[in-house]
């Protein structure tokens, strides 16, 4: 049943008008002004209104005109009754927005005429607007499904480039690192029988004397086993990293499974360990490390070439690794926890390779460009993972759009805008979880991660 609202300051017009519409079975209400009209229009949503032209205080083209500027309202068909038939007049209702005219004495026959007309105006309207809506939900479902199967073709490709690599790497270092004990244990018998015969043999003929002479003989002894244990940390590290890069891609495990998340977090470090520093890692030593501060309790993995130390004073102790971001991890207790890991590594992944972007864009402009990552345990049953930076901050407007697909602030050829709306998905959608991003001019940004200890598959 249709509702329809009749603004009339005449009481016997307005009666009439109550009863014509009720005897074709209309719902209708009414108000003698137009300032009651515009109340009950609010309240009532009717879909449509016949308003006198003519009245005190606010007349009905004004009546109309704020109608019209209420988003809620501006769709109600709206019919002015007047006795003015001029053009001037005409054009001032319709410019005020009205939809139709009734001309006083009201004829009802042609009333009721134009009062069904409305209405199919107002319902195809209504059939239009939402059809309108479900198209957009539709294109907004297709873009997230695009972004999702780009997304997840760019993470698959990845994975299988990292796990094809992984393999690569690890038959030759496997082969080395066997061979360097055997190496190891026949270099150290040579020494040694050198050193017996030097013992046993004080006045070696001149050949021998200038050949020691040559080669630095107390040099090379000393350092032939220094440099072997060099190689052999050199290989061990190559091993862990590989171990790593078929933990990040996790191709040969189940989908869902039981995992550490600092386990994943730093794995993704891992990856992003060349844009995080200023020189090349390939020429640092096994000491080396990109210094990570803690406040906190966190796990330790005294091999990854991203370790963590706690230093609450501020200052980090020396090191010949040049950091160009600084990562302060901020470890909590975290249960193992069941998840997507593959897919949740890709979070970390996008929500750390975006923060990388925009510190490296801002040219240095915070005094030392850093990244937090702080976890926590929530409520015994759900995980907060937070990843913030000192950037400048972003707008209210660009954090209302930042999980959005396709959409980013960087300039064309940086970024596709998948990244954070596949994030968005992850979390959201595959875990059930929650996604927010905090930020303000100035301020920085944090992304927060909250995820449930156990699944619901």
């Amino acid at each position: 049943m249709s509702k329809i609202l009749v603004v009339e300051d005449d009481s016997a017009t307005r009666l009439l008008l109550k009863r014509d519409l009720q005897l074709e079975g209309y719902e209708v209400a009414v108000a003698k002004n137009g300032e009651e009209g515009l109340e009950k229009a609010l309240n009532l949503r009717p879909a449509l209104i016949l308003c006198d032209w003519m009245m005190p205080l606010m007349d009905g083209v004004e009546v109309c005109r704020r109608l019209k500027a209420t988003p809620d309202l501006a769709s109600t068909f709206f019919i002015l009754l007047t006795a003015r038939d001029s053009v001037a007049d005409r054009v001032q209702g319709l410019d005020a927005g009205a939809d139709d005219f009734v001309s006083k004495p009201i004829e009802s026959n042609e009333l009721l005429a134009r009062v069904r007309a409305g209405l199919r105006v107002y319902q195809y309207q209504q059939q239009l607007s939402e059809t309108n809506q479900q198209l957009s939900q539709t294109l907004q479902e297709l873009q997230q499904t695009q972004a999702q199967l780009v997304q997840s073709e760019k993470m698959s490709s990845l994975g299988q480039m990292v796990a094809g690599i992984a393999h690569a790497i690890n038959n030759p270092i496997a082969f080395i690192s066997g061979n360097l004990a055997h190496t190891r244990n026949s270099i150290a018998d040579l020494l040694n029988l050198i050193h017996l015969y030097q013992r046993h043999y004080h006045n070696p003929v001149s050949e021998i004397q200038l050949a020691l002479e040559n080669i630095d003989w107390e040099f090379l002894s000393e350092d032939l086993p220094k440099s072997l244990e060099l190689m052999s940390s050199g290989a061990n590290r190559i091993r862990d990293l590989v171990v790593k890069l078929k933990s990040f891609s996790r191709l040969d495990e189940a989908e869902i499974k039981q995992v550490d998340i600092h386990e994943g977090i730093d794995n993704t470090l891992l990856l992003l360990e060349h844009r995080l520093s200023k020189n090349s890692s390939d020429n640092l030593s096994t000491n080396d490390s990109l210094i990570l501060d803690s406040g906190l309790p966190i796990l330790d993995d005294s091999e990854s070439s991203l370790q963590t130390s706690n230093f609450n004073d501020g200052t980090n102790p020396k090191s010949n690794y040049d950091a160009k971001i600084k990562v302060i991890k901020e470890y909590g207790y975290l249960p193992i926890v069941e998840c997507y890991p593959a897919q949740l590594n890709q979070v970390f992944f996008n929500i750390l390779n975006n923060a990388i972007d925009y510190l490296e864009e801002e040219n240095g402009e915070a005094p030392t460009p850093s990244i937090w990552i702080r976890t926590r345990l929530l409520d015994g049953n759900w995980v907060e993972i937070a990843i913030a930076n000192n950037g400048s901050g972003m707008t209210p407007n660009i954090i209302q759009q930042i999980f959005n697909p396709f959409f980013t602030t960087k300039p064309v050829g940086k970024g596709t805008g998948l990244g954070l709306a596949i994030a968005y998905s992850i979390v959201v959608d595959k875990h059930k979880g929650l996604l927010e991003c905090r930020s303000s001019k100035g301020e920085g940004t944090e992304f927060l991660i909250k995820i449930p200890t156990h699944q619901q598959v």
